[in-house]
């Protein structure tokens, strides 16, 4: 971990950064208190993410009350017209 102050990451930004790139963590400090810290970013995903089944798969299957209305309380509030709780009105 590298401690800088502001002062300083002011003036030699670009090489802070490279060892940011490397892995470091760099600590920037106020009056030597520390306030904000620099960590490289996660490198992006190579492979795309699992999703799990999906309804051409075998196994893949929904229950009967899937197809079922929902509650009326819970349609409502779904659509932005949930009920408040204290007076039970539309909002």
């Amino acid at each position: 971990m590298i401690q800088v102050n502001v002062h300083e990451i002011k003036a030699k930004l670009s090489g802070y950064l490279a060892a940011v790139a490397r892995g470091e963590r760099v600590v920037i400090a106020r009056r030597n208190v520390p306030v904000a810290e620099l960590i490289p970013i996660a490198p992006p995903r190579t492979v795309p993410r699992s999703l799990g089944q999906g309804p051409r798969e075998e196994g893949y299957g929904l229950p009967d009350a899937f197809w079922e209305p929902l509650p009326d309380g819970l349609a409502a509030a779904f659509n932005g017209l949930a009920q408040t709780p204290t007076t039970g009105q539309a909002q």
